[in-house]
């Protein structure tokens, strides 16, 4: 019989779209976030993470799972087009996001 390894021994190789950015509200935030829920499926996202800073209510930093490098480049290039540079899209972005593709280190 073969056993598969523990799981924190298992590492998947995925790439991941770093943003972080101030908002004006977080509940304004989220509601535009959750909007896009089926684009980040079909853009290929297969974890999400959203956090915020303990001391700063009006930051936001989310990181966003891939399989691929091209596949995260491309929804960044979709998120800068067709979300941020709308106010409608993005009514709580209080600056430009900054963003990074980050690659898993081993």
């Amino acid at each position: 019989m073969v056993l598969a390894p523990p799981l924190s021994y298992v590492r998947l190789m995925t790439t991941t779209l770093h943003i972080e950015h101030p908002i004006t509200d977080f509940a304004t935030w989220r509601s535009a976030f959750d909007a896009f829920a089926q684009a980040r499926a079909t853009a290929g996202v297969i974890a999400e993470r959203i956090c915020r800073p303990v001391d700063d209510d009006r930051y936001i930093v989310v990181g966003l799972d891939f399989g691929s490098t091209d596949e995260a480049s491309a929804f960044r290039s979709f998120l800068q087009t067709a979300v941020w540079s709308s106010p409608a899209n993005a009514p709580a972005l209080a600056a430009p996001p900054r963003t990074m593709i980050l690659a898993s280190a081993t």
